[in-house]
């Protein structure tokens, strides 16, 4: 909680709002007396629940954006980012309007931008074993899965559940990110951190329990099933493209280009002669399977070099200390995170 007698910090609260009524209350009177300015998006809510928040009074200063039609959560929150951009703001926290991120801990996600030591922190509900029997079985296997594809995908291998949606960013990143090439639904958040990838951005995990009670989550795992494999696919390809080909060319560029052929010949070569030798009934030769297992290994062998490449090619400095100048009083709430 924010100290008595302590200045607000300069935080803007991004809410997309998306059937989500029944909880919006109770997230804006947990933010009061936290930050300064809360961003409500309609996202052509069928409750009307940016309506319902501009007509009642809060302990918060509020501002509701109604979107025309149903554009997505991303939508919804770069609507906000930019509105808090526009207004100045310099840290800006993304939280669900679902009530299953706990206010009490923004201290705790903000502190990492403030103390000038990363430009993105999110939430982290793998940190803690025990609250992990809280989230529902189907959604943990899940975010395993997601948070091993999304470290080849950005980059940040000491991060993980990359669905997370609370987070905080810093002006200084946030301005420099094509916001208009950003996945405008579900995707969002995954390609959030390979946006902030290609800038070199630091990004950091903050320990955290969620929320699970009556609501619903409009995410569907068909949908997941069915998208996010192949967007997943494209930006591994854009990352090694953008960052060791185009702007770098290193040792991780060389083991990478001569690995994946090796290995995709091993494979192709030795299934080839698989299926020959099972119609035929012929064995293969002992060169002949050599021919297969040789570059096979020796591939393997390049890629899992190359793997230890990116793990050790992490941005270390944050934009905000290289390309801006925080402008933020480190508050004593802050300075302690206090967590309830």
């Amino acid at each position: 909680m924010q100290a008595r007698g302590e200045a607000l910090l300069p935080i803007a609260v991004v809410i997309p709002c998306y059937k989500v009524r029944q909880h919006i209350a109770t997230v804006l009177t947990g933010l009061a007396g936290r930050v300064q300015h809360a961003y409500v998006i309609d996202d052509c809510c069928p409750e009307h629940t940016g309506r319902f928040v501009q007509e009642t009074p809060w302990d918060i200063d509020v501002t509701v954006v109604f979107l025309p039609d149903n554009q997505g959560v991303g939508a919804a929150v770069l609507a906000g980012y930019r509105r808090a951009l526009a207004d100045g703001y310099e840290i800006i926290v993304k939280l669900d309007g679902d009530n299953q991120m706990n206010p009490a801990y923004l201290s705790a996600l903000v502190a990492p931008l403030v103390l000038g030591q990363a430009d993105y922190a999110k939430g982290n509900r793998f940190f803690d074993v025990y609250s992990l029997s809280a989230m529902p079985a189907v959604r943990l296997a899940g975010n395993s899965v997601l948070s091993f594809i999304m470290k080849l995908a950005s980059g940040y291998w000491d991060i993980m559940d990359p669905t997370n949606g609370y987070t905080a960013i810093h002006c200084v990143a946030l301005s420099r990110l094509p916001l208009d090439r950003l996945d405008p639904r579900y995707f969002f958040e995954c390609d959030m951190l390979f946006r902030l990838a290609t800038i070199r951005a630091v990004v950091m995990d903050v320990a955290m329990p969620t929320l699970y009670a009556d609501e619903t989550s409009n995410l569907k795992i068909s949908r997941v099933l069915l998208q996010f494999p192949g967007r997943f696919a494209i930006r591994i390809v854009k990352r090694f493209f953008y960052l060791y080909l185009l702007r770098d060319f290193n040792m991780g560029s060389i083991e990478t280009l001569a690995g994946l052929p090796l290995v995709l010949f091993g494979i192709i070569f030795g299934i080839w002669h698989w299926v020959r030798s099972v119609t035929t009934g012929q064995l293969a030769s002992t060169g002949t399977v050599m021919l297969a297992v040789l570059p096979l290994v020796v591939g393997v062998q390049l890629l899992l070099a190359a793997l230890g490449v990116d793990i050790a090619n992490r941005p270390e400095t944050p934009l905000q200390r290289r390309f801006g100048i925080a402008k933020v009083a480190i508050p004593s709430s802050v300075q302690r995170c206090d967590l309830p």
